[in-house]
């Protein structure tokens, strides 16, 4: 019986092997990223041929047909798609962060009214029995009234005993709302939490839809490789650890440019020619390495090779001959090996299209920067050289160290922090006091630094009782710090936000990132702020700056009356300290000396009258000058304030003029 064209189609689908339905998807797989290089899509169109050939020449059998009709299917989707998607899971991760700081605020504020809640009912406790005690008082005025009954045989109910009653209903009410809130919020607390798992899903989803396999490019990395030193009539094998592992497609775009320059480099200045390597008793074919592996939030490349290393006096001499070391000047091992990073340096011989321009290396280092990044170079003359690259995972979430500076917030990115160290008080003020200040640790010398002074502001004073003061340490060679920070708000897990044209151009500013509260706080490239100010001196820590302001104590039971003095004197340059009543005032005393105090007379548990007497009897306190302000303005009351020893008396209602001119003049006696 004849077929039809789609009956064919269908016999041809079903015979379909899985060795043709995986080249499939993994041609699927190659477009839904982008653009590959031409080569490596010859070689795909290559692969899928042969296994299309072998496909032919196999009959397909029942479990080939059942494995072809499950395979996975796979979509194309938008890059920038993925992107803005990312982002978005990223900004719906901050609002959980914020939501979750407004739930533990109102626990915290639902744990004040519960408190509360519980001082008013042993205040209305004691109401209560109070009034008993009246009811008591009474009884014999009330005896013909209530027919001759004993108080505690009949109940009686005043006014004021009803009164409190009904608060104490109230005050019950306001507790069970309390228990209900706190409710609420334990459920709300808990919906937050499956909220978190599921946004972290999603991004782990989304970040998952961005990872490239590293082992795709690797035919593309020996191909280079090969060619490179045929070129340069050397032999070179690349071998590649962790070809298994993913990056961020974003960052591999960037850097398969840097890691092509660094195994050209290899092999030109590292890898020696077949006979000089037989004198030096290796192998005629020299060795280049990429290991791949993930170190926590970093993915960290390491490119190594089994030549002759770097050659530190060359480098020594070139920079002599460019002008860039004076005469005499020492440069340590550590700088030498920097020194390949500068642009337009170069120790080749002769000029060829892959060497001797001085162009490269420092593209590397600049773009290694750019992603966040940090390079380290090891080298031994005559065993090798290792270049060491640490990347974030993904660029748009990373793990951050969070310090503070000042009254200013600032974020860290950990690939570019070498690690933390603690120094104790003492040792860092006898450091810091030198012409040079150092701290060495791991074999590596440190500058120390204060990071106020990479950010426009100015070292702080180290902290008074004595405590380890840590320290944060960037390695860049001989431009190596250790940063001396006011406080270290620990790491977290932060969503990279890009700069706007205005502040991108900054150098040393990389990104900016929202925190749990609603703050913006900028990322700080400290690798390019480190080499910025190699030349800056350090100045030693300036201590705090000293509040020169008057202090001023007002003590009064009425808190409108407490606040707008305290506004009335703040305007008017004076630092303000206020007290409810006397006993209020004595602790406040205990902490601070004020230059002068504003005094009430009636005010609970100590009046102003026995508060000045208190402060006439202190030694410490007893010269400060006191001006009584209250609604007594009888002569007797003012009499028995200056009795008492207060230095002027004014009744209310003032003026603010009448207030300031009767301070002025006692504190400039005092």
């Amino acid at each position: 019986e004849p077929l039809s064209e789609n009956s064919l189609f269908q016999l041809y689908a079903d015979d379909v092997p899985p060795a043709t339905t995986e080249a499939t998807e993994a041609t699927e797989a190659t477009e839904a990223t982008g653009p590959t290089d031409p080569e490596l899509a010859e070689a795909d169109a290559e692969e899928l041929a042969a296994a299309r050939q072998h496909a032919s020449s196999e009959p397909a059998g029942p479990r080939q047909r059942n494995q072809a009709a499950d395979r996975h299917e796979v979509a194309r989707v938008d890059a920038d798609l993925l992107d803005d998607m990312l982002n978005s899971a990223g900004e719906i991760s901050i609002f959980h962060s914020r939501l979750n700081r407004q739930i533990k605020a109102v626990e915290f504020n639902l744990g004040e009214l519960s408190q509360t809640a519980s001082r008013m009912r042993d205040q209305l406790r004691a109401l209560e029995v109070e009034t008993e005690r009246q009811i008591l008082h009474r009884h014999h005025d009330d005896s013909r009234d209530s027919g001759d009954f004993d108080p505690l045989e009949l109940d009686r109910y005043s006014t004021l005993q009803q009164l409190s009653r009904a608060l104490a209903e109230s005050v019950s009410d306001v507790a069970s709302i309390n228990e209900l809130l706190h409710t609420l919020t334990t459920d709300a607390e808990t919906l937050l939490v499956q909220q978190g798992r599921v946004t972290v899903q999603l991004q782990d989803s989304l970040m998952r839809t961005r990872m490239v396999p590293f082992q795709r490019h690797i035919a593309r990395l020996a191909r280079l490789v090969r060619q490179t030193a045929a070129e340069t009539g050397k032999r070179a094998d690349l071998v590649v650890k962790g070809a298994t592992g993913e990056l961020d497609r974003q960052v591999l775009e960037h850097m398969l440019p840097p890691l092509e320059h660094l195994l050209r480099n290899a092999v030109i200045h590292g890898i020696e020619l077949p006979a000089d390597r037989r004198t030096a008793h290796k192998s005629e074919t020299g060795e280049i390495s990429v290991h791949m592996r993930r170190d926590g939030s970093e993915v960290v490349l390491e490119i190594a090779d089994d030549g002759a290393g770097i050659n530190t006096q060359a480098i020594r001499a070139k920079a002599m001959e460019q002008g860039l070391l004076k005469p005499g000047e020492r440069l340590s091992d550590e700088a030498a090996k920097e020194m390949i990073l500068r642009p337009g340096f170069s120790t080749a011989s002769q000029l060829t299209q892959s060497a001797g321009r001085g162009v490269g290396m420092d593209v590397v280092a600049s773009q290694v920067q750019k992603l966040g990044g940090s390079l380290r170079i090891e080298s031994q003359r005559g065993h090798g050289t290792r270049f060491i690259v640490r990347l974030p995972y993904t660029l748009a979430i990373t793990q951050a160290l969070i310090v503070k500076v000042g009254e200013e917030i600032f974020a860290l990115p950990l690939p570019t922090v070498e690690g933390i160290a603690r120094i104790s008080r003492d040792e860092l003020l006898e450091r810091l006091t030198q012409d040079d200040p150092r701290f060495d640790y791991a074999g590596h010398s440190f500058r120390l630094q204060h990071l106020g002074m990479f950010v426009g502001g100015s070292p702080s004073r180290l902290p008074a009782d004595d405590t380890a003061v840590p320290v944060i340490l960037v390695r860049a060679a001989e431009y190596s710090t250790a940063l001396i920070t006011d406080e270290l708000l620990g790491s977290r897990e932060i969503v990279v936000k890009t700069l706007g044209p205005q502040i991108a151009g900054i150098p040393g500013v990389s990104g900016a990132t929202i925190l749990g509260d609603g703050s913006i706080v900028v990322i700080l490239d400290v690798g390019t702020l480190v080499r910025a100010q190699r030349e800056t001196p350090l100045p030693q820590p300036v201590a705090a700056p000293v509040d020169t302001r008057l202090v001023a104590l007002v003590v009064d039971d009425s808190i409108t009356v407490r606040r707008v003095t305290q506004r009335l004197l703040e305007r008017n340059g004076m630092r303000v300290i206020t007290a409810k009543d006397g006993m209020d005032a004595i602790t406040a005393l205990q902490e601070a000396r004020p230059d002068i105090i504003l005094l009430d007379i009636e005010m609970p548990r100590m009046d102003g009258y026995q508060f000045a007497t208190h402060v006439r009897n202190d030694a410490r306190v007893a010269e400060v000058p006191i001006i009584m302000i209250t609604s007594r303005s009888s002569e007797k009351h003012r009499a028995r304030a200056i009795e008492v020893g207060v230095n002027d008396y004014l009744s209310k209602p003032y003026q603010e003029s009448q207030l300031l001119n009767a301070i002025a003049p006692l504190v400039r006696k005092s």
